[in-house]
């Protein structure tokens, strides 16, 4: 019995509902199919209310609940596999059992080869393979809420051993039936399976958002490949023109030195050959007065005769090697002129130099486009643009909101200290803050009118050149009911009067971009500016008449569909 048990295939011992070896094993009298006593018995119990049963193997449907009877053979079979150990051999390792981290099958045999779950079942909170999860596709099963593979612990309440199938919008929270009667009762509540439909479609909506940044932001990067290449060829024209100045020098230098070294070879070979001819006729003289001295010496008056007539050789030679001694020139005009030159050079070369050199620093490359939407130019806000004005700017009829934020003008002459940066003769003031990177900002105004401005710290704080926009040190939006002007160093521009209290002012200070707006439920360009800022900048306002006021804004994102319109 036991060899012919070794020879049955592990199907012929396994429950077809469990797929594990068969326990307590009984037999259908209507079709012979035999089963787990457990497995048939939960199966046959959820097909009550169809008052209908089945086989789940050979499908042969039943009226009546059929009887069962213990398989005898079957039963003998496994229990001596049981008791010699010989349960059957697993077939090769299938890469859908469980691993280490997976969710195994809950009906797998918990002594064999667990495969992988793909399901978990809220009602009966179990997970299931493939095979085992066929069951709950039909009906009754067919009901029950299946999700994905997962730790089904982490779906039950924890407090009441309930499916959490309600989510609180209170609190933010998943939570079962009990707890919305009790410690969640009165909140707001939906169904999970609703508010994770709200939050797909949200998700969707950003992932749409996502992507489609995706594609403009790669689409960026693509026509930034053009600007690196242009950057670089730009540079390296520059360096060229500078290594063009110093081989110039170079060349110029070394023709000179050329030159300088040619003559003084020249002239020192000359020297040389009037010393060597010198030499050799102070030889021979040495020779003579040698000679002259042996001639005198002697008592021989013939010899001393006849030798005489060399005595007048001797003066025509002292002719012939007279050298020349008066003023001469070496190098000490050239060396003059050199340094006369290179003062000159070195005094123009600094200066020029220097403005080569803050050129550099001058270099942008813009590489962002100017916005174009509200919420474009949005992006340029918040706490890093928080602008506030400075008391000791603010002209003395000028009262600060306690905030720093808001500017009105006054009779009564405000108690402000004495400061070198007030404003005295215009009222106006300046914020403290310096404008650095791309900006945004809005003023609302009122009363019968007011300027808003952008400029220098040394702007002038006294006289009729003081006022925002009359001088070359501040640009400036002058505004009221009737007119509107932008100036800049005593220049009007008329400009339409916008019918909205509300001006946004964008700031590009690398890129040399100014722009003001109108700004209400259309969002109206009135001015922009493209120059060239060489000191940083700060954010003015101006109230000369009594009564009027300027507020900074706090700034909201309008939709992406706000258009700039060109006025």
């Amino acid at each position: 019995m036991a060899q012919q048990g070794h020879q049955l295939g592990r199907d012929k011992l396994c429950c077809f509902i469990c797929k594990d070896l068969i326990k307590n094993p009984v037999t259908s009298i209507a079709c012979g199919h035999s089963y787990c006593m457990s497995c048939i018995s939960r199966r046959w119990d959820g097909e009550k209310q169809k008052k209908k049963y089945s086989c789940p193997h050979c499908r042969l449907t039943f009226k009546q609940r059929p009887v069962l009877v213990k398989n005898v053979m079957l039963a003998d079979f496994v229990e001596e596999l049981k008791e010699k150990k010989t349960e059957p051999q697993a077939g090769p390792s299938d890469p859908c059992d469980a691993g280490p981290g997976d969710v195994g099958c809950d009906i797998c045999s918990p002594n064999g080869r667990k495969r992988k779950a793909l399901k978990s079942c809220l009602q009966c909170r179990l997970s299931y393979c493939g095979q085992h999860l066929q069951p709950h596709y039909e009906v009754p099963f067919k009901k029950h809420k299946l999700i994905e593979a997962s730790k089904l612990q982490e779906n039950i309440c924890s407090q009441h051993d309930k499916v959490m199938e309600i989510f609180c919008l209170t609190d933010q929270q998943c939570i079962c039936v009990l707890c919305s009667i009790g410690e969640h009762k009165g909140h707001d509540t939906v169904s999970a399976a609703a508010e994770m439909s709200k939050k797909q479609k949200e998700l969707g909506v950003s992932r749409q958002n996502i992507q489609q940044r995706i594609q403009n932001e790669e689409k960026i990067v693509k026509e930034l490949l053009p600007e690196v290449k242009a950057i670089n060829l730009s540079a390296d024209k520059a360096v060229m023109e500078c290594t063009e100045i110093v081989n110039l020098i170079e060349q110029r230098s070394s023709d000179v030195k050329q030159k300088i070294v040619s003559r003084q070879k020249y002239e020192v070979s000359r020297v040389k050959e009037i010393q060597e001819m010198l030499q050799k006729h102070i030889s021979d003289l040495r020779r003579k007065d040698t000679e002259l001295e042996k001639l005198s010496q002697t008592d021989d008056q013939i010899k001393f005769l006849q030798a005489y007539p060399s005595l007048s050789n001797l003066r025509d030679s002292e002719k012939t090697f007279r050298v020349k001694i008066g003023p001469v020139r070496y190098f000490e005009d050239v060396t003059a002129a050199v340094s006369e030159v290179r003062g000159k050079v070195l005094e123009s070369f600094n200066k020029k130099w220097m403005k080569i050199s803050e050129t550099v620093t001058e270099v942008y490359v813009k590489l962002l486009p100017d916005p174009k939407t509200k919420a474009e130019f949005s992006q340029y806000t918040g706490p890093k643009v928080l602008l506030k004005l400075d008391p000791n700017t603010a002209n003395m009829q000028i009262q600060l909101s306690e905030d720093n934020r808001k500017a009105t003008s006054v009779k009564e002459p405000q108690s402000y200290d004495d400061h070198a940066d007030r404003f005295m003769g215009k009222s106006q003031v300046l914020c403290g803050k310096v404008l650095t990177n791309r900006c945004y900002w809005e003023v609302e105004w009122s009363g019968l009118g007011c300027s808003v401005a952008v400029a220098y710290r040394d702007v002038p704080r006294t006289g009729e050149e003081s006022q925002f926009g009359d001088n070359d040190k501040s640009w400036a939006l002058e505004i009221s009911t009737t007119i509107c002007n932008f100036k800049h160093n005593g220049e009007n521009n008329a400009i339409p009067v916008p019918q909205s209290s509300r001006i946004g002012v964008f700031l590009d200070p690398k890129a040399g971009v100014l722009s003001f707006h109108s700004v209400s439920e259309t969002f109206t360009l009135l001015h922009r500016v493209h120059t060239t800022f060489t000191q940083p900048l700060y954010a003015g306002l101006g109230v000369a008449s009594y009564g009027a006021s300027a507020t900074f804004c706090d700034t909201k994102v309008e939709p992406l569909s706000s258009e700039v319109r060109e006025n």
